[in-house]
């Protein structure tokens, strides 16, 4: 289920975009699955159609959707392989294990740069 957070700061075309690049990250959109169209996806996050399709287009331009006429907007193969901040947050995991840093040390850390 997308979402968008209204205390970001982010353009509301970018949350989109982030939050299929999270659904597709994290299974939930698989290569070759169709997304819902833009009109219904506007409806679910409570944007304009225009913001939506903004998003998806930055999306196409990454390589990470593919735009067919009549077949609607579908994930491109090799899209759950270009996001690779789980991998990259696992391996953090471990090499801060290896250093001695728990998980909360880490989350402490992170909250830090903010």
């Amino acid at each position: 289920m997308l979402r968008l957070d209204t205390t970001d700061s982010r353009p509301l075309h970018e949350q989109v975009a982030g939050a299929i690049r999270r659904a597709i990250a994290e299974g939930e959109c698989a290569p070759g699955d169709r997304l819902r169209p833009a009109r219904d996806l506007s409806q679910a996050l409570g944007v304009t159609a225009n913001t939506v399709l903004r998003g998806l287009r930055a999306l196409r331009d990454e390589g990470m959707l593919e735009f067919r006429r009549g077949r609607g907007v579908t994930v491109a193969e090799g899209a759950d392989q270009r996001s690779e901040l789980p991998s990259m947050m696992r391996q953090l995991m471990a090499d801060a294990a290896h250093l001695g840093y728990s998980r909360n040390d880490l989350i402490e850390m992170i909250r830090g740069l903010s």
